[in-house]
C-alpha cells in the first residue's frame, strides 16, 4: 500500500516527461545536436543518423503519439474522477521541460506528478530525467527568481507493472497469431542497448530478462531471446549484446524461419524502432528469407493507459500498488546512489 496523499493538498497537475523528437526536417540536426550535447559527436555523424529521419520527412512518431496518449489519459482520469490538468515537457524538443515549468507556474500549479514515458531502471531511462527535472528548475529559478519553482515527483519504473505486461502480451500475441504454428517461431525481445559500465550499476538488463521471461510463459513460446539495438560510440566501448542483427543472422543459422520482433524495452514506435526494426531488421530478414513481424510497442494500448492511471492513484491516494513476477516494486524515491551514469557517455537518438 502507498502513502496515502490529500489529492487535494499533494499534487495539482500531471505531468508527462517523454524524450522528445523532430517534427520537420528543420528540426532533425537541432534535436540530434540537443541529444549529443556535451559528448563530442561530431557533426559528421550527427548527419549520418539525419539520414534517417528523411525516410519519414524528417517527423519523428513520438510527439504525436504523446498528444495521443495525454488526451486518452486525460478522459481516463476524468472517469476515475481525478481532475487533474496534464501538461507535456520533453527532454530533446520542443516542448521543453522549461515550457512545461513555465507553463504550470502560468497555470498557478506549485506540485506536480510526473510520469516518464521509459519503463525500466537506468542511468538513461529514469535517473537522468530526474536531473533533466533538478536541471529545468534550475533554469525556472534563474529566469523567474520572483516566482516559486514547481515541485516535481516522479512516478516510479513500471517494468514489472501487470498493466505494462498485459499490453505487451497482447502486443506479441497479435503476431504470434499470425504464423500457423507458434512452437516454430523464435522471438527476439528487443530493447536499447547500455555501455556496459552502465548496464553494471543497475537493473537494466535483468528486469528486460524478467518481462521477457513472464511474456514467454505466458504465450508458451519456447524459442526467445532478450536482444538489443541502436548502440553508439566508439567500437571500443562495451556495450549490452547480441545485436539484432547479429540475433537475426543467428537465428537462421539454427533454421528458425519466422521471427517475431518485440520492443519490449521502449514504450513508443519512436525513430529507433521504425528505423532499426522496421528497416534493418526488415531488410536483413528479406536477405536471409526469414519472416518477419514487429510487435507494436505498448504505445496507447488501453491497458498501457490503465496503468499510468493506476501509478497516478498510488500517489494520489494510496491506492495498492501493483507488481507481478519475482521482482518487488520499484520505490517512489530512487536510492541517491542508484542506476549511476557509468564511465561512458550515456546513449540515446530516439524520438
Amino acid at each position: 500500500m502507498g502513502e496515502a496523499f490529500d489529492i487535494k493538498t499533494a499534487y495539482e497537475a500531471i505531468l508527462v516527461l517523454s524524450f522528445g523528437g523532430p517534427e520537420s526536417m528543420d528540426d532533425v540536426m537541432p534535436f540530434l545536436r540537443n541529444v549529443t550535447r556535451g559528448k563530442n559527436v561530431p557533426d559528421e555523424r550527427l548527419l549520418q543518423v539525419a539520414k534517417h529521419y528523411e525516410l519519414f520527412g524528417g517527423v519523428s512518431p513520438i510527439n504525436d503519439q504523446n498528444r495521443q496518449l495525454i488526451k486518452i489519459l486525460t478522459e481516463e482520469l476524468k472517469f476515475r474522477e481525478i481532475n487533474l490538468p496534464i501538461f507535456w515537457g520533453n527532454r530533446n524538443w520542443k516542448p521543453y521541460l522549461l515550457d512545461a515549468l513555465i507553463e504550470m507556474s502560468n497555470a498557478g500549479v506549485n506540485k506536480a506528478l510526473a510520469f516518464v514515458t521509459s519503463a525500466y531502471s537506468s542511468y538513461s531511462s529514469c535517473r537522468q530525467y530526474l536531473e533533466d527535472i533538478e536541471q529545468a528548475q534550475m533554469e525556472f529559478k534563474e529566469k523567474f527568481p520572483e516566482r516559486k519553482v514547481p515541485e516535481i515527483d516522479k512516478i516510479r519504473p513500471f517494468f514489472n507493472h501487470p498493466g505494462f505486461l498485459s499490453a505487451n502480451e497482447e502486443r506479441l500475441n497479435e503476431c504470434l497469431f499470425q504464423f500457423p504454428n507458434r512452437n516454430l517461431v523464435h522471438v527476439a525481445f528487443v530493447a536499447h542497448s547500455l555501455p556496459v559500465s552502465m548496464a553494471d550499476g543497475c537493473k537494466y538488463e535483468s528486469e528486460l530478462n524478467e518481462v521477457a521471461s513472464i511474456l514467454a510463459e505466458r504465450l508458451k513460446i519456447k524459442s526467445w531471446k532478450v536482444v538489443f539495438q541502436s548502440r553508439s560510440g566508439p567500437p571500443s566501448q562495451k556495450w549490452l549484446e547480441p545485436d539484432i542483427l547479429d540475433h537475426l543472422r543467428e537465428v537462421e543459422a539454427e533454421g528458425y524461419l519466422e521471427v517475431v520482433v518485440a520492443p519490449i524495452g521502449f514504450v513508443s514506435d519512436h525513430m529507433e524502432v521504425k528505423f532499426d526494426l522496421d528497416i534493418e531488421a526488415a531488410d536483413l530478414c528479406k536477405e536471409l528469407e526469414i519472416k518477419m513481424l514487429r510487435a507494436k510497442t505498448a504505445g496507447l494500448h488501453p491497458h498501457f493507459i490503465f496503468m499510468i492511471s493506476d501509478l497516478i492513484g498510488e500517489r494520489l491516494n494510496g491506492e495498492p500498488a501493483q507488481k507481478e513476477g519475482t521482482f518487488p516494486i520499484s520505490p517512489n524515491v530512487c536510492p541517491a546512489n542508484c542506476c549511476p551514469r557509468g564511465a561512458t557517455a550515456s546513449p540515446g537518438r530516439p524520438g
